[in-house]
């Protein structure tokens, strides 16, 4: 009986003594696993006509919109990240392109009141156009000193248009950031196809707990691209220099910075026919758009911002066509499809 006792004893301690070892042995991080970057790619030539690849968009140049049919492969790009070129795991172009999941933000802000019918009206045909039966979703939000998703993300094309119609009242300031923080973190974060974000807006935020660098941040994180329409000068009549693209004040520049640091473009319309156009020229660049996906050789998530180019190869068509992509991105751990 002692010896089992003994026994007993002599197998507990080992026991433990080999659990308390255990408990102090550092854990070995999994390296395997690593991450890669998506980058939504437009190409324009030296005037910044789009150019398009499939045939089916020869259309364009029959109808003198000068838009250039031209295809590139993933060998004609070079992908640098803070100037070191990287390895692309992964390239589609507009035939093979995953489907857009697009949320259209409109402004409800009291300074939009007098607005409201046309860039309604502009925000449905919007998503009619751009929204493609069976694979592209859209959604509504609107945003003033409340953010409200009118509706999720769907392809039923009545339903947005219901969404965008009950749309009736203004609030009382503008929460611009709010909405674009929300709307990327909440509904494009794990959306399965490209992340696109339309904002329709007339005036600056002035309202938003999150300011312009964590809404750019939170939109890189999620590789969305934010395209802005600015409608403050609309319906006055013919603005000089607004047509053009002319940055006016603080708030056209947060704008520019917004959309040009997550892939996208800032337009400042005039009239009711530029923001028509406006809404135009980017449901052609969404048909246009090569998408790039490149392993970083630097995978460390050390917190950092990190240049990104994109650049032809072939020194041929640099001097012909130019590229517009996301900027930069931090390089931050974060949970995406």
């Amino acid at each position: 009986m002692k010896n089992l006792v003994r026994y007993l004893f002599v197998q507990f301690v080992i026991l433990f003594l080999v659990s308390a070892v255990a408990a102090q042995t550092p854990t070995v991080e999994d390296t395997s696993k690593t991450f890669e970057v998506r980058l939504p790619v437009t190409v324009m030539d030296k005037k910044r006509n789009l150019v398009f690849c499939s045939d089916k968009n020869k259309k364009y140049v029959k109808d003198k919109k000068k838009d250039i049919v031209q295809c590139f492969t993933k060998d004609d790009f070079v992908v640098l990240e803070d100037g070191v070129p990287q390895e692309v795991t992964f390239f589609t172009d507009e035939k093979t392109n995953p489907p857009v999941y697009v949320g259209v933000l409109m402004d409800t802000s009291p300074s939009t009141a007098g607005k409201m019918a046309f860039s309604k009206r502009a925000a449905s045909d919007f998503l009619y156009t751009v929204v493609r039966l069976r694979k592209d979703k859209g959604a509504f939000m609107t945003f003033d000193n409340e953010v409200n998703l009118v509706q999720d993300f769907t392809d039923k094309l009545d339903l947005l248009d219901k969404a965008v119609d009950k749309v009736k009242k203004v609030g009382s300031q503008t929460a611009l950031y709010d909405a674009i923080w929300e709307f990327a973190d909440q509904k494009l974060r794990n959306a399965a196809g490209r992340r696109v974000i339309v904002v329709i807006t007339d005036g600056d935020d002035t309202f938003s707990r999150a300011d312009l660098n964590d809404a750019i941040d939170i939109a890189q994180r999620t590789e969305t691209t934010i395209f802005g329409i600015s409608t403050k000068e609309a319906f006055l009549g013919s603005v000089p220099g607004v047509d053009a693209g002319q940055v006016k004040d603080k708030g056209d520049k947060y704008l520019t910075r917004l959309c040009e640091e997550t892939g996208g473009e800032a337009f400042f319309t005039g009239d009711m026919g530029a923001l028509e156009r406006a809404f135009t020229n980017i449901s052609r660049e969404l048909q246009s758009q090569y998408i790039i996906t490149y392993r970083p050789a630097n995978q460390e998530y050390d917190g950092r911002k990190r240049k990104i180019e994109v650049v032809f190869k072939n020194k041929d068509n640099a001097d012909k066509f130019r590229i517009r992509s996301k900027s930069e991105y931090r390089s931050v751990r974060d949970s995406l499809k």
